[in-house]
């Protein structure tokens, strides 16, 4: 049996030691980004996305993981994180698809209530960072 998930693809964006975070319906943070439309490249998409989410204008400096996430029992998505860079953050308007925003320290992520694959995905984003 083939298997087949839904692709979303998440940008990590730093910004002094820290890494913007969107609430969702469901209480938890989560990387900004989302689903790949047909005949999109998945960099085009994280743009898009982010730009959509929370009015920010990105580039995207490199990928950095990719892992399937099991949202709810039976049903997964294939998430594609990528390291995203900013260069004015004066202007952060959030969607009506989430609830909250925030920028949250990297030394404090075991305790945010967040898929684990996010967080690895921002510790691995870390060390391209640097």
């Amino acid at each position: 049996m083939d298997f087949r998930f839904p692709i979303s693809v998440k940008g990590i964006v730093f910004r002094d030691k820290r890494v913007i975070l969107l609430k969702n319906d469901r209480d938890e943070w989560e990387l900004p980004g989302g689903r790949l439309k047909p005949d999109e490249k998945p960099e085009a998409c994280v743009v898009r996305e982010i730009m959509e989410e929370l009015g920010l204008s990105v580039g995207v400096a490199s990928i950095v993981d990719a892992w399937v996430y099991e949202v709810f029992l039976d049903k997964r998505v294939f998430i594609i994180t990528y390291l995203c860079t900013c260069h004015d953050f004066s202007i952060i308007t959030i969607s009506n698809e989430h609830t909250a925003f925030d920028w949250f320290p990297l030394e404090g992520l075991d305790h945010i209530n967040m898929p684990k694959g996010y967080k690895q995905s921002i510790r691995k984003a870390m060390l391209i960072a640097q």
